[in-house]
């Protein structure tokens, strides 16, 4: 169980960081090239979200073929598991997407 815990929060921030550190770094990067930060960092946080996710749970059909064959073979546990790793990447995912929105608002508003 203690390993199971591990991994869900592993996959939580690793999807986080992944979603923050390329906004961030498309930020830097705007500013470099002279472009409004805010408006390309709220685009990468729209379009890594999902690439976040499926990086922290393995960025391969792995872990989808782990869900099929336990549950089409009657093991609900480790399928059930490895949802729920799913969803822990699309919370981090979410919740870094969500900060950078945050961060940018009263950017984009001005």
């Amino acid at each position: 169980m203690r390993e199971f815990m591990t991994n869900l929060a592993i996959d939580f921030f690793v999807a986080f960081g992944i979603v923050l550190g390329a906004c961030m770094l498309a930020g830097i990067g705007s500013v470099l090239t002279l472009q409004a930060p805010a408006f390309k960092m709220l685009d990468i946080a729209g379009r890594i979200k999902i690439w976040a996710m499926v990086a922290a749970v393995g960025g391969t059909i792995d872990p989808l073929r782990v869900i099929e064959t336990n549950f089409l073979e009657g093991h609900l546990s480790p399928a059930f598991k490895q949802i729920l790793y799913f969803v822990s990447a699309f919370a981090g995912a979410h919740i870094g997407t969500v900060l950078v929105k945050w961060i940018c608002q009263g950017s984009v508003e001005s």
